[in-house]
């Protein structure tokens, strides 16, 4: 049997492999986008009609098919800082690798509605499901959202798909370094509190502390360079403490930079180690000891997790990734 395109001269359509495999374009579809309930004997006459017309389903194909845009869409956290900014970019090729595009818009944090108006925006952009890579919102800013979603963070989301890395356990990494190398006096830079990173990072410390029996102490700062800057240019800061958790790599940064002017030397005088290892942590003076997070493995998993959620395969749970402690020059055991 001898099919001709229906666009005359034009490549082959999905409408025509059904033609000659004697199917609906439904199935075809189906069979295209891998779903299991597509008998053996039907999926191998459906993929003898497509390498008889030379078919190659495309993007567009895969949309009329499926009645989907094959876009995913992104609500990222206004700052656009190293984490989600990571993440996004995690997003974008494994969202690409699997045959979907990536519209993403900011949410100002601050600003009334603004989540509500990123998520209207997208929704105009016919999108088939929905990342959230913000770390200060929860399910509950979607409102009544009617899309597939997940949601990015450290802590899960009642009655939602989550990714995340595990904020708890990284945390606790970086205290209990400290405190192998004999260090107890330990205060924690955290970063903001309402982040879910800030909030787990800084109950990890606490309870380690409380296990081994000493008070915690926590300077609340805000993640940027500059504050761990004025805060180490407190004279009265770090007071007794002989090691420092700092919530994030930038803070850290500001803190080395402040300790330099000072003439207090790390780790000699006093021993850091923060989170996130940035690119730039191990050209650090001296090189930054921080637990790394795989934010590109995470923006990964949310878009596998998203996808086996518009095929109807996922159920409310959190995938994590478990982060690892990267140990470089600014730790010691106290003199």
């Amino acid at each position: 049997m001898t099919v001709q395109a229906r666009s005359g001269r034009g490549r082959p359509s999905i409408y025509d492999v059904a033609t000659l495999a004697g199917v609906s374009h439904q199935t075809v579809s189906r069979v295209i986008n891998g779903h299991a309930n597509v008998r053996d004997s039907t999926r191998a006459r459906v993929v003898r009609a497509m390498e008889e017309i030379d078919y190659t389903p495309s993007p567009a194909a895969r949309a009329l098919a499926t009645s989907r845009s094959r876009r995913i869409g992104v609500i990222v956290d206004g700052p656009m800082y190293y984490g989600p900014s990571s993440t996004l970019w995690g997003v974008e090729d494994a969202a690409r690798e699997a045959g979907y595009s990536v519209a993403s818009v900011a949410a100002a944090y601050n600003a009334p509605h603004n989540f509500s108006t990123a998520y209207e925006h997208l929704r105009a952009q016919e999108v088939d499901a929905l990342c959230v890579i913000a770390p200060r919102y929860t399910r509950a800013d979607l409102g009544a959202a009617d899309l597939p979603t997940i949601f990015v963070g450290a802590e899960p989301q009642e009655g939602a798909v989550a990714a995340a890395v595990d904020q708890y356990a990284g945390a606790l990494l970086a205290v209990d370094h400290l405190l192998e190398l004999g260090h107890r006096q330990i205060v924690h830079v955290a970063g903001l509190q309402d982040w879910a990173d800030g909030r787990v990072r800084t109950r990890a410390y606490a309870d380690r502390m409380a296990e081994v029996g000493q008070t915690p102490y926590v300077v609340f700062g805000d993640w940027r360079a500059d504050f761990g800057y004025e805060l180490g240019q407190r004279l009265d800061f770090p007071g007794h403490a002989s090691a420092i958790f700092a919530g994030n790599d930038q803070m850290a940064l500001g803190l080395l930079h402040a300790f330099h002017e000072r003439g207090i030397r790390v780790p000699q005088d006093i021993s850091i180690v923060a989170f996130d290892d940035i690119p730039e942590a191990r050209h650090f003076f001296p090189p930054l000891t921080t637990v790394r997070q795989d934010f590109h493995a995470l923006g990964t998993l949310a878009v596998r997790a998203l996808i086996k959620k518009l095929e109807g395969e996922a159920d409310t749970h959190t995938e994590m990734i478990a982060p690892k402690l990267m140990i470089r020059e600014s730790t010691a055991p106290p003199k």
